[in-house]
């Protein structure tokens, strides 16, 4: 359909005929070769209607598979192909070395004098390429002579229809690949030889200009995440209230050009909510107010209730490092200051885990709450599992009231919710760990904090990978956090 046909075109059956008759003739005195004895084509049975002229055929009547094996230690300034060195679908050799510097050294490689090397091994079935120079290739590949014109083949082989006739029959599961009896049993349409070099040449006019408006979606896309990153750094780095207020309102202005649907907006407006979350933590969101009582003053009578109940043995002493022990940022208001978030929680209700093994579903249980159940707002009015009375009550210290914060620990580090109303009464998992902070501390702010790049990265920094990665109690008691005055 991409070219008109020509009546005057050799036919693709006398094509056919004569590449049957080249194999069936040995080199020399006409003797016969072995050949590979294909099924013929059922014309009830294509996988499309061709146009007059063509012809379908099997791969193994158009191409020679190549099969042998070489031992690369004879090879080594020879090109070395795998795979990754070509791009999917494109039918584009990529960077690529020799055999000596990719270090092969044993193994079974193939040896290629110039041909079309396909992948055999999915999800690779959409690599291949038409190479003009000798060299080795990974097993894992095909070196195919094609007996039509190349890249014809080769156009045919990128295509889906030839990939669905590659897979229609593989089972496997391990290491999905086509073998070569199967490859060579594959349906190709056969036009003359003439038209093979017409479709050829207007599929690479076609492709040229599929490449030209790919650089000018790729330039579009470089200009729009330029104007992102430039609208959001003008007002983080915004030297003073007033120049922050400016920017600010020029991006309110402007903020349906800027994050309009489309390729990169998602990833725009996640990049200004952490730049909010980021001026929120540095106290650059709202006003400072002299008068209103510093929070290390407000700190110091929370830090003494602590003190009170541990002399008192109602709670159990925790050593965590001393607030003197950090720098506090430069551009961090005088007014504020840095805690530990262990010294910010309730001390009759610290940083704790849930339940460890909750067992099945128990109708009219405890619900119990999972990472999967984390969330900030829009809520369900329980969690959906819920877990045995007995299990439950083993586990009284981490059963909620509602209000909470909750992180996960496990898994999807850094996942933070709010505990609903509707869901006091519930325990958590072994994967969450439940935050109640004290009341000199708001905290709405303090999950300003938590959500912030900042915290976020020092919880995936501090992270232990076992089986999974899990953050424990005591480090993310150590979690620095910025404080303002209770009002700011």
């Amino acid at each position: 359909m991409l070219v008109p046909q020509d009546r005057d075109d050799e036919s693709a059956s006398a094509l056919l005929d004569k590449l049957t008759c080249e194999r069936v003739q040995g080199p020399s005195q006409g003797r016969l070769k072995n050949r590979i004895q294909l099924p013929t084509v059922d014309p009830g049975n294509v996988p499309f209607p061709v146009p007059e002229g063509w012809k379908w055929a099997r791969f193994g009547d158009v191409a020679t598979i190549a099969s042998k094996l070489v031992e690369p230690a004879s090879f080594r300034d020879m090109p070395h192909i795998a795979p990754d060195n070509i791009e999917k679908g494109t039918g584009r050799l990529l960077e690529y070395r020799t055999v000596g510097e990719d270090r092969v050294r044993s193994g079974n490689h193939r040896f290629f004098p110039g041909q079309i090397l396909y992948s055999k091994i999915r999800p690779n079935l959409s690599k291949a390429v038409l190479v003009d120079f000798d060299g080795l290739c990974s097993a894992d590949m095909y070196p195919i002579k094609s007996h039509i014109y190349a890249p014809f083949l080769l156009a045919y082989i990128l295509s889906s229809a030839f990939l669905r006739q590659a897979v229609r029959n593989d089972t496997r599961v391990a290491m999905p690949k086509i073998n070569q009896a199967e490859l060579n049993t594959v349906l190709v349409p056969v036009p003359p030889a003439a038209e093979q070099r017409r479709i050829v040449a207007k599929a690479e006019q076609l492709m040229a200009l599929c490449d030209e408006l790919e650089a000018q979606q790729e330039a579009r896309r470089e200009v729009r995440a330029r104007l992102h990153a430039a609208a959001i750094g003008k007002f983080v780095t915004a030297a003073s209230a007033e120049e922050f207020g400016r920017h600010w309102q020029r991006l309110r202005e402007h903020f349906a050009l800027l994050f309009a649907p489309g390729e990169g907006a998602l990833e725009a407006v996640a990049a200004l909510r952490q730049a909010i979350l980021q001026l929120a933590a540095q106290g650059r969101l709202a006003p400072q107010d002299p008068n209103e009582e510093p929070i290390h003053a407000t700190l110091c009578r929370a830090l003494e209730r602590r003190a009170e109940l541990v002399r008192s043995k109602k709670v159990r002493h925790k050593k965590l490092d001393e607030c003197a022990e950090f720098a506090k940022p430069a551009d961090l208001p005088g007014n504020w200051t840095v805690e530990r978030l262990g010294n910010l929680v309730d001390p009759v209700n610290p940083i704790s885990y849930g339940v460890l093994v909750p067992g099945h579903d128990v109708p009219d249980g405890i619900p119990f709450v999972r990472a999967q159940d984390l969330a900030l707002s829009s809520h369900p009015d329980r969690p959906n599992k819920t877990i045995s009375l007995d299990i439950e009550k083993s586990y009284a210290r981490t059963r909620l009231r509602g209000g909470e914060i909750l992180l996960c620990v496990v898994g999807s580090i850094g996942k933070l919710g709010i505990v609903p109303p509707s869901w006091a009464g519930a325990n958590i998992a072994r994967a969450v760990a439940r935050i109640l902070p004290v009341p000199e501390i708001s905290r709405d702010y303090l999950l300003v904090v938590l959500r912030g790049q900042s915290v976020q990265t020092y919880f995936t920094e501090t992270t232990r990978t076992l089986a999974q990665p899990t953050l424990n109690v005591g480090l993310i008691e150590q979690t620095p956090i910025p404080l303002p005055p209770l009002a700011e």
